[in-house]
């Protein structure tokens, strides 16, 4: 007869199946689809500061104040999904966003535009912590870091989609930004597919007590490898069941992780939500800004890429710290640039590192905190991040009128710079199984 096993070590033991896949591209399309609303923004920005005649400050508001409603979402998904689980919470905040997207598009004043996208952001900013929540559950120790950083990578994807239709169709017709914005209503239809597809978390169900489920979710992952097992399924010991977040053995990589979230956030939706319409304010045409913005946001895979790998081999914590110097540097570069061909390299660069610390910072969130309170835990880092997410957006026009787009990025690079100082709080789990 089969020894007991644990919850990690029966899922550890597991090559990566076809299950995973499942799981990974599943969660990995509403990601996508995340991004694609994220990124289209930057894009309506443009069309609607000439058809509506908005300034600066009434652009940054429709910027953040999705970001404010992403704030609120992260922390009330975060607690959700410790509640009554991942993949409930996953798929009711694909509806809402979704939905909220669609409406978006039917906007008929500044006022309107602002409610709407709040709610979108409200849905969104749950999403984000708790799909990576949910993948990084069930990947197997070995490469979990690499499977969490491939599914940061259905981001880039999204986003570059968003570039594409901001070329394609924004600037085809005055309507072309509502139709853009349509398409952020496929969330809606696919929260159906995410919430008959995916799997539960068998570490939360375990917490809940509903042993059967977990059972049958555990064995349906290992069938898919030909694993067969007769032991019953044995909870992971508990590791200091009841303690808060801020609680003396967490507070030091709860802070690490709200500073870099916080840096991170502010940076990166401040350069990449305002890139187009700075270009457009340097003197470019709208047509060859979005062109620009495009070939910018295509060096975001080949960052992920190679996060992914160096992950697993440098561990997360080097390889956050490493990409987020290079986004540094490369924020300095840009405020230096003065022809089109330093303006798309440093540009190129932003995105490429930029993105890579991103796959590092979410392979790393989930680990930081054990199973009770690890939904809680990454969705309150997120929405602390998103308080930055809405301070960028409204201090650039401020920077712009300080010191022009070389001060905003200046102020971006020591951000960055600041995250990779505070990545040194967190602790290296590469290898080590979720508590």
């Amino acid at each position: 007869m089969s020894e007991p096993a644990t919850v990690s070590q029966r899922l550890d033991a597991l090559p990566f199946t076809r299950r995973h896949t499942r799981l990974l591209l599943g969660s990995g399309v509403g990601w996508a689809l995340d991004a694609l609303d994220v990124g289209l923004v930057a894009y309506v920005l443009v069309a609607l500061r000439q058809q509506w005649g908005l300034d600066a400050a009434q652009l940054s508001w429709i910027a953040s104040v999705g970001f404010a409603g992403m704030a609120v979402g992260a922390a009330l998904g975060g607690l959700l999904a410790d509640r009554v689980g991942r993949r409930q919470v996953f798929a009711l905040t694909l509806l809402v966003y979704g939905l909220a997207t669609g409406a978006a598009a039917l906007s008929w004043s500044l006022t309107a535009l602002l409610v709407f996208r709040f709610l979108v952001g409200l849905g969104l900013g749950a999403e984000l912590p708790v799909a990576s929540t949910l993948v990084s559950e069930f990947a197997p120790r070995r490469i979990r870091g690499r499977v969490v950083v491939a599914l940061e990578a259905f981001w880039a994807v999204g986003w570059t989609l968003a570039a594409l239709i901001g070329y394609l169709l924004v600037p085809a017709s005055d309507d072309g930004w509502r139709w853009a914005l349509a398409l952020g209503a496929l969330p809606a239809v696919y929260a159906i597919v995410v919430r008959r597809g995916l799997p539960e978390s068998v570490r939360f169900l375990l917490a809940k007590g509903r042993t059967a489920e977990a059972e049958a979710v555990v064995r349906d992952f290992e069938a898919s490898a030909g694993v067969t097992s007769a032991a019953p399924l044995v909870p992971d010991p508990p590791a200091g069941a009841g303690r808060g977040i801020w609680s003396a053995g967490l507070r030091r990589r709860t802070a690490g992780l709200w500073l870099v979230w916080f840096f991170v956030n502010f940076s990166y939706y401040g350069a990449f939500t305002w890139i187009p319409s700075l270009l457009v304010e340097d003197g470019f045409t709208v047509i060859r800004s979005l062109q620009f913005t495009l070939i910018i946001t295509l060096a975001q895979l080949p960052g992920y890429a190679l996060a992914a790998v160096l992950v697993e081999v440098w561990g997360r914590r080097r390889t956050l710290a490493v990409f987020l110097v290079g986004s540094a540097l490369s924020a300095l570069a840009y405020a230096g640039a003065g022809t089109t061909t330093t303006i798309l390299l440093a540009g190129m660069a932003l995105s490429f590192c930029n993105l890579g610390a991103w796959g590092a910072l979410y392979a790393v969130t989930p680990e930081v905190y054990p199973t009770a309170v690890r939904g809680r835990g990454a969705g309150a880092a997120a929405g602390f991040g998103r308080i930055a997410s809405i301070l960028a957006p409204l201090s650039v026009p401020l920077l712009l009128d300080a010191g022009g787009s070389g001060a905003v990025f200046v102020v971006f690079g020591v951000a960055f710079a600041i995250a990779a100082a505070a990545s040194f709080l967190l602790p290296e789990r590469r290898g080590v199984a979720l508590d």
